[in-house]
C-alpha cells in the first residue's frame, strides 16, 4: 500500500514539473527503463534509486523503521 502511494506521488511531481520520464532519467542518472518499471508498478527500486528520484524532483524521502 505505502509502495503505491511512493509510486503515485513521484508520477504525480513529475507530471507537475511537466517533465518526462526521458529528462528525469536524465537528470537523476536513472535508467529510463528502471523509471517506466517503477512508474508501472513493475520494478523493485533500491533506497538509492528513489533517492536520486527525490532528488531529481525536489522531494524529500524519509525512510522509517516501524515498531512491532
Amino acid at each position: 500500500m505505502h509502495f503505491q502511494l511512493l509510486i503515485k506521488t513521484i508520477k504525480e511531481r513529475r507530471e507537475m514539473l511537466q517533465v518526462t520520464q526521458e529528462t528525469l532519467a536524465e537528470l537523476s542518472g536513472v535508467g529510463l527503463r528502471t523509471l517506466k518499471q517503477f512508474e508501472s508498478g513493475k520494478g523493485n527500486p533500491t533506497a538509492d534509486t528513489l533517492q536520486k528520484l527525490g532528488n531529481a524532483l525536489g522531494l524529500e524521502l524519509c525512510f522509517r523503521i516501524k515498531e512491532l
